[in-house]
């Protein structure tokens, strides 16, 4: 079986392939030097692979942890219902345990348990069956899902448009196309003008490495920038509008992302250009008030202290290494998702967008 090719003209590279029980997955350390594609059929593996960023990005690590379910329930030698389910919570566990804030991977794990729990009479072996179908629908529903967010925030933009990007929330975030560049490919297909600056995003350099890489493939115009440099280009008028994803989303519209986003929605903010946040409603997390209950992941001081071998810090300095930071609702002109922009009142809005979702 095989979920590629399913959106011909999606645009943008495809970083989760799956063909006859194999999954495959373009190694994102290596990128933009070297494309390397690892193959997985263990959900231990999958499992490290998320931990270790061979595969980021909310919604690609939502995918890639199905399939890493998937893998885990194949594994499982029983027929007996009951002890299945008992492991393959064990196998989910696992795989929840990468990465504490995309809140993506706990929706994805939910839908593959939901399938497992909703046909407890079917044979063991039917239910794995159901379980590779379910890993593929959640692949191929994201891209259908950000083609959507793509036409709808690809709206809000002016015919002529120079934005600014942090991180990479494009294809190698997703199954394919993106959120925030995929609003920008949107915005392109359209007939639209518009020029992306992407900066670099420390330290694990998501912007320079992967979103520059991702927009100069698909002759997107692009200038790379440092992080500190946002501000002087906003005060000189060169930026119209701040587009980026998102890993987790409270009820109000406080966002999760990438570290360094608030101070960028900051910056916007004080020159008054908008701030968009694309992103599906499996990032809203209904559970979670406000950005102050979201969890933030801290990493490897290697990523502060290192780029790749090369040491850029005194030994033995203290480090701090959070992966993400919360950029307040207020910060944010509007959340864009597949079934609608929110502005406002973003409790009630997201709201309805989940229940849209099911």
């Amino acid at each position: 079986m095989s979920n590629c090719g399913a959106f011909p003209n999606a645009g943008g590279i495809r970083p989760i392939k799956y063909s006859d029980g194999v999954l495959r997955l373009i190694d994102q350390r290596l990128l933009p030097t070297e494309e390397s594609w690892l193959e997985y059929t263990d959900y231990q593996e999958v499992a490290e692979a998320i931990r270790s960023m061979v595969v980021r990005g909310a919604p690609a690590i939502g995918i890639t942890a199905a399939y890493g379910a998937y893998f885990g329930a194949l594994a499982i030698e029983t027929e007996n219902y009951a002890d299945f389910m008992t492991e393959f919570a064990q196998v989910c566990d696992v795989l929840a345990g990468t990465r504490p804030t995309a809140v993506n991977l706990f929706w994805a794990l939910e839908r593959m348990k939901s399938l497992a729990r909703a046909n407890p009479d079917q044979p063991v072996s039917n239910l794995k069956i159901g379980l590779e179908y379910e890993a593929m629908a959640i692949n191929e529903d994201d891209i259908r899902i950000n083609m959507s967010m793509g036409r709808h925030g690809a709206a809000l933009l002016p015919d002529q448009v120079r934005i600014l990007t942090h991180c990479n929330a494009g294809a190698l975030a997703t199954g394919g196309y993106g959120t925030a560049l995929g609003v920008i490919r949107a915005a392109v297909a359209a007939g639209k003008d518009v020029a992306v600056f992407a900066d670099e995003t420390r330290p694990f350099l998501q912007g320079s490495r992967l979103t520059a890489w991702e927009l100069q493939k698909d002759n997107i115009q692009t200038v790379l920038i440092c992080d500190n440099m946002a501000g002087y280009l906003m005060s000189k008028g060169a930026i119209d509008a701040v587009i980026v994803g998102a890993d987790r989303i409270a009820a109000n519209g406080d966002v999760a992302n990438k570290i360094g986003t608030y101070t960028v929605a900051v910056l916007a903010k004080e020159h008054n250009i908008p701030f968009y946040v694309a992103a599906p409603t499996s990032t809203i997390d209904l559970q979670i008030a406000d950005g102050s209950q979201i969890p933030i992941e801290e990493r490897d001081i290697r990523e502060v202290t290192h780029i790749g071998e090369q040491q850029l810090a005194p030994a033995g300095i203290t480090v701090f290494n959070p992966a993400f930071d919360v950029t307040p609702a207020s910060l944010v002109t509007a959340i864009i998702t597949e079934h609608g922009v929110a502005q406002g009142n973003y409790t009630e809005q997201l709201a309805t967008y989940v229940r849209r979702s099911g």
